[in-house]
Protein backbone atom coordinates (compact mmCIF):
# COMPACT_ATOMS: atom_id res chain seq x y z
CA UNK A 1 0.00 0.00 0.00
CA UNK A 2 1.39 3.56 -1.03
CA UNK A 3 0.59 4.78 2.70
CA UNK A 4 3.25 2.02 3.97
CA UNK A 5 5.71 3.97 2.38
CA UNK A 6 7.95 6.34 3.86
CA UNK A 7 10.81 6.50 1.65
CA UNK A 8 10.26 6.80 -2.51
CA UNK A 9 13.50 7.31 -4.38
CA UNK A 10 12.59 7.84 -8.17
CA UNK A 11 15.04 7.85 -10.45
CA UNK A 12 17.64 9.91 -8.48
CA UNK A 13 21.19 10.86 -9.99
CA UNK A 14 23.39 13.10 -9.41
CA UNK A 15 26.65 14.38 -11.11
CA UNK A 16 29.82 16.02 -9.31
CA UNK A 17 31.66 18.93 -11.39
CA UNK A 18 34.90 18.46 -10.75
CA UNK A 19 36.06 21.83 -13.22
CA UNK A 20 33.88 23.79 -16.04
CA UNK A 21 35.29 20.79 -18.17
CA UNK A 22 35.11 17.16 -16.28
CA UNK A 23 31.98 16.12 -14.23
CA UNK A 24 31.37 12.76 -12.85
CA UNK A 25 28.33 10.97 -12.68
CA UNK A 26 27.97 9.27 -9.14
CA UNK A 27 24.58 7.77 -9.51
CA UNK A 28 22.47 7.37 -12.63
CA UNK A 29 18.36 6.58 -12.27
CA UNK A 30 18.62 4.97 -9.25
CA UNK A 31 14.71 3.53 -7.67
CA UNK A 32 13.91 1.90 -4.93
CA UNK A 33 10.96 2.45 -2.12
CA UNK A 34 11.60 1.64 1.99
CA UNK A 35 8.55 0.58 3.87
CA UNK A 36 7.41 1.46 7.06
CA UNK A 37 9.05 -0.67 9.73
CA UNK A 38 11.35 -2.39 7.26
CA UNK A 39 15.47 -2.32 7.11
CA UNK A 40 16.32 -2.11 3.95
CA UNK A 41 20.13 -2.94 2.64
CA UNK A 42 22.17 -1.24 0.02
CA UNK A 43 25.14 -2.71 -1.09
CA UNK A 44 28.28 -2.44 -3.63
CA UNK A 45 32.07 -1.49 -3.94
CA UNK A 46 33.50 1.42 -2.64
CA UNK A 47 32.48 4.53 -5.60
CA UNK A 48 29.49 2.45 -6.41
CA UNK A 49 27.37 5.52 -5.44
CA UNK A 50 26.24 4.20 -2.30
CA UNK A 51 26.82 7.04 -0.02
CA UNK A 52 26.26 9.85 -2.44
CA UNK A 53 22.52 8.14 -2.62
CA UNK A 54 22.59 8.73 1.41
CA UNK A 55 23.62 12.40 1.43
CA UNK A 56 21.10 12.87 -1.80
CA UNK A 57 18.12 11.65 0.53
CA UNK A 58 19.42 13.33 3.98
CA UNK A 59 19.11 16.89 1.82
CA UNK A 60 22.96 16.69 2.06
CA UNK A 61 23.64 16.88 -1.59
CA UNK A 62 21.00 18.31 -4.32
CA UNK A 63 20.33 15.67 -6.61
CA UNK A 64 20.95 16.30 -10.19
CA UNK A 65 18.09 14.52 -11.15
CA UNK A 66 14.95 13.01 -10.03
CA UNK A 67 13.08 13.22 -6.71
CA UNK A 68 12.89 11.69 -3.36
CA UNK A 69 9.90 11.58 -1.13
CA UNK A 70 9.91 11.02 2.44
CA UNK A 71 6.37 10.57 3.53
CA UNK A 72 5.13 11.85 0.56
CA UNK A 73 7.18 15.24 0.57
CA UNK A 74 9.35 15.80 -1.89
CA UNK A 75 12.06 16.89 0.05
CA UNK A 76 14.47 17.97 -3.02
CA UNK A 77 11.90 20.99 -3.37
CA UNK A 78 13.62 23.66 -1.56
CA UNK A 79 9.80 25.24 -0.70
CA UNK A 80 8.65 21.90 0.28
CA UNK A 81 11.91 21.07 2.58
CA UNK A 82 11.26 24.58 4.12
CA UNK A 83 8.08 24.17 4.94
CA UNK A 84 8.68 21.21 6.52
CA UNK A 85 12.25 21.64 7.68
CA UNK A 86 11.45 20.58 11.81
CA UNK A 87 9.75 17.95 11.10
CA UNK A 88 12.19 16.51 8.22
CA UNK A 89 14.92 17.22 10.76
CA UNK A 90 13.65 15.55 13.77
CA UNK A 91 12.30 12.28 11.97
CA UNK A 92 15.16 11.50 9.82
CA UNK A 93 18.38 10.93 11.32
CA UNK A 94 21.76 9.63 9.58
CA UNK A 95 24.74 7.74 11.25
CA UNK A 96 27.89 8.34 9.39
CA UNK A 97 30.68 5.80 9.17
CA UNK A 98 33.64 8.03 10.88
CA UNK A 99 32.30 8.42 14.50
CA UNK A 100 35.70 10.93 15.63
CA UNK A 101 34.58 13.36 12.61
CA UNK A 102 30.45 13.15 13.31
CA UNK A 103 31.23 14.04 17.04
CA UNK A 104 31.92 17.77 18.48
CA UNK A 105 35.26 16.82 19.70
CA UNK A 106 35.02 19.85 21.90
CA UNK A 107 31.62 18.79 23.84
CA UNK A 108 30.82 15.77 26.55
CA UNK A 109 29.07 12.98 25.71
CA UNK A 110 26.39 14.16 27.33
CA UNK A 111 25.88 17.42 25.15
CA UNK A 112 26.72 15.58 22.13
CA UNK A 113 23.52 12.92 22.60
CA UNK A 114 21.01 15.77 23.73
CA UNK A 115 22.01 18.67 20.36
CA UNK A 116 19.56 17.30 17.93
CA UNK A 117 16.60 18.48 20.62
CA UNK A 118 18.63 21.55 21.51
CA UNK A 119 19.27 22.58 17.87
CA UNK A 120 15.29 22.08 16.88
CA UNK A 121 14.04 24.26 20.45
CA UNK A 122 15.57 25.64 23.32
CA UNK A 123 12.66 25.08 24.91
CA UNK A 124 13.26 21.27 25.28
CA UNK A 125 15.12 20.57 28.22
CA UNK A 126 16.76 16.79 29.24
CA UNK A 127 17.61 16.31 31.78
CA UNK A 128 20.94 13.77 33.11
CA UNK A 129 18.61 10.63 33.85
CA UNK A 130 16.64 11.03 30.34
CA UNK A 131 20.14 11.01 28.28
CA UNK A 132 21.74 8.18 30.79
CA UNK A 133 19.04 6.24 29.69
CA UNK A 134 19.71 7.09 26.17
CA UNK A 135 23.49 5.63 26.95
CA UNK A 136 21.77 2.71 28.43
CA UNK A 137 19.97 1.75 25.79
CA UNK A 138 23.15 1.65 23.09
CA UNK A 139 25.13 -0.33 26.19
CA UNK A 140 27.07 2.75 27.70
CA UNK A 141 26.60 3.48 31.43
CA UNK A 142 26.24 7.15 32.94
CA UNK A 143 30.09 6.82 33.41
CA UNK A 144 30.36 8.12 29.83
CA UNK A 145 28.06 11.44 30.64
CA UNK A 146 31.10 13.52 31.07
CA UNK A 147 34.10 11.71 28.79
CA UNK A 148 34.86 13.76 25.54
CA UNK A 149 35.11 11.80 21.87
CA UNK A 150 38.61 11.20 23.02
CA UNK A 151 38.45 9.77 25.56
CA UNK A 152 36.53 6.54 23.54
CA UNK A 153 37.22 3.55 21.71
CA UNK A 154 35.58 3.58 17.96
CA UNK A 155 32.97 1.39 19.06
CA UNK A 156 32.01 3.63 21.85
CA UNK A 157 32.01 6.40 19.86
CA UNK A 158 29.56 4.67 17.25
CA UNK A 159 27.10 3.80 20.36
CA UNK A 160 27.32 7.39 21.07
CA UNK A 161 26.69 8.55 17.49
CA UNK A 162 23.30 6.05 17.61
CA UNK A 163 22.46 7.76 20.85
CA UNK A 164 22.14 11.02 19.31
CA UNK A 165 20.29 9.93 16.23
CA UNK A 166 17.28 8.10 18.31
CA UNK A 167 16.90 10.88 20.87
CA UNK A 168 15.17 12.30 18.27
CA UNK A 169 12.86 8.80 17.81
CA UNK A 170 13.09 9.62 14.33
CA UNK A 171 11.37 7.44 12.20
CA UNK A 172 13.76 7.16 9.31
CA UNK A 173 17.09 6.13 10.07
CA UNK A 174 20.39 6.07 7.10
CA UNK A 175 23.70 4.50 8.05
CA UNK A 176 25.94 5.24 6.09
CA UNK A 177 29.21 2.45 6.13
CA UNK A 178 28.15 2.33 10.33
CA UNK A 179 30.45 -0.62 10.94
CA UNK A 180 33.11 -0.54 8.45
CA UNK A 181 35.82 1.15 10.94
CA UNK A 182 35.37 -1.28 13.55
CA UNK A 183 37.06 -4.47 14.16
CA UNK A 184 34.85 -7.59 13.32
CA UNK A 185 34.05 -8.26 16.83
CA UNK A 186 32.66 -5.46 17.08
CA UNK A 187 30.88 -5.47 14.28
CA UNK A 188 28.97 -8.26 15.18
CA UNK A 189 27.86 -6.38 18.69
CA UNK A 190 26.76 -3.03 16.45
CA UNK A 191 24.66 -5.18 13.86
CA UNK A 192 22.64 -6.92 16.75
CA UNK A 193 22.48 -3.27 18.22
CA UNK A 194 20.91 -1.91 15.61
CA UNK A 195 18.59 -5.13 14.93
CA UNK A 196 17.62 -5.11 19.08
CA UNK A 197 16.58 -1.39 18.63
CA UNK A 198 14.60 -1.28 15.50
CA UNK A 199 12.96 -3.99 16.72
CA UNK A 200 11.83 -2.16 19.99
CA UNK A 201 11.06 1.23 18.20
CA UNK A 202 10.22 0.03 14.74
CA UNK A 203 12.05 2.84 12.81
CA UNK A 204 12.89 2.75 9.28
CA UNK A 205 15.88 1.60 8.20
CA UNK A 206 18.42 2.51 5.15
CA UNK A 207 21.74 0.21 5.76
CA UNK A 208 24.67 1.02 3.49
CA UNK A 209 27.53 -1.65 3.73
CA UNK A 210 29.70 -3.59 1.56
CA UNK A 211 29.76 -6.27 3.81
CA UNK A 212 27.31 -8.88 2.45
CA UNK A 213 27.22 -10.86 5.58
CA UNK A 214 26.04 -7.88 7.64
CA UNK A 215 23.30 -7.15 5.16
CA UNK A 216 22.06 -10.71 5.13
CA UNK A 217 21.87 -10.91 8.74
CA UNK A 218 19.79 -7.47 9.51
CA UNK A 219 18.00 -6.52 6.38
CA UNK A 220 14.45 -7.27 5.11
CA UNK A 221 15.29 -6.14 1.95
CA UNK A 222 18.50 -5.72 -0.37
CA UNK A 223 19.51 -3.25 -3.03
CA UNK A 224 23.17 -3.99 -5.30
CA UNK A 225 24.59 -0.65 -6.63
CA UNK A 226 27.43 -0.84 -9.50
CA UNK A 227 28.85 2.17 -11.01
CA UNK A 228 26.57 4.37 -9.83
CA UNK A 229 23.22 2.34 -11.16
CA UNK A 230 20.71 -0.07 -9.15
CA UNK A 231 21.41 -3.38 -10.43
CA UNK A 232 19.15 -5.82 -8.71
CA UNK A 233 16.85 -5.10 -5.71
CA UNK A 234 14.46 -8.09 -3.97
CA UNK A 235 13.83 -9.49 -1.16
CA UNK A 236 17.29 -10.38 1.02
CA UNK A 237 16.87 -14.48 0.97
CA UNK A 238 16.24 -14.16 -2.60
CA UNK A 239 19.05 -11.83 -4.01
CA UNK A 240 21.07 -14.38 -1.92
CA UNK A 241 19.73 -17.40 -3.10
CA UNK A 242 19.04 -16.56 -6.74
CA UNK A 243 21.28 -13.37 -7.34
CA UNK A 244 20.33 -12.43 -11.13
CA UNK A 245 22.98 -10.17 -12.00
CA UNK A 246 26.62 -11.08 -12.54
CA UNK A 247 27.67 -8.51 -10.57
CA UNK A 248 26.07 -9.92 -7.92
CA UNK A 249 26.95 -12.98 -8.33
CA UNK A 250 30.36 -12.26 -7.72
CA UNK A 251 29.64 -10.12 -4.95
CA UNK A 252 28.62 -13.50 -3.39
CA UNK A 253 31.51 -15.84 -4.93
CA UNK A 254 33.83 -12.97 -2.95
CA UNK A 255 32.52 -13.87 0.63
CA UNK A 256 34.87 -15.69 2.28
CA UNK A 257 34.57 -19.44 3.13
CA UNK A 258 35.66 -20.44 6.54
CA UNK A 259 37.36 -23.44 5.17
CA UNK A 260 40.66 -23.10 4.13
CA UNK A 261 41.21 -25.71 1.60
CA UNK A 262 37.97 -24.64 -0.13
CA UNK A 263 38.66 -20.96 -0.56
CA UNK A 264 42.29 -21.74 -1.88
CA UNK A 265 41.04 -24.03 -4.58
CA UNK A 266 37.68 -22.20 -5.63
CA UNK A 267 37.14 -19.98 -8.40
CA UNK A 268 35.61 -16.28 -7.79
CA UNK A 269 34.00 -15.07 -11.00
CA UNK A 270 34.37 -11.77 -12.08
CA UNK A 271 32.01 -8.98 -13.02
CA UNK A 272 33.14 -9.09 -16.85
CA UNK A 273 33.09 -12.31 -17.36
CA UNK A 274 30.34 -13.83 -20.01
Amino acid sequence: MENDIILDVQHLSHVFRLNRKTKVKAVNDVSFRIKKGEIYGLVGESGSGKSTVARCVMNIYKPSGGEVFYKGIPVCKNREFQKNRKMLQMTRQMIFQDSASSLNPGIKVRDIVAEPLRIQSRKIRTDKREIEKQLEMVGLDGSYLEKYPYELSGGQRQRVAIARALLAKPDLIVADEPIASLDVSIQAQMVNLFRKLQKEQGFSFLFIAHDLSMVRFLCDRTGVMYHGGLVEEGTTKDVFSHPEHKYTKALLEAIPVPDPREERNRRVMKCNEG
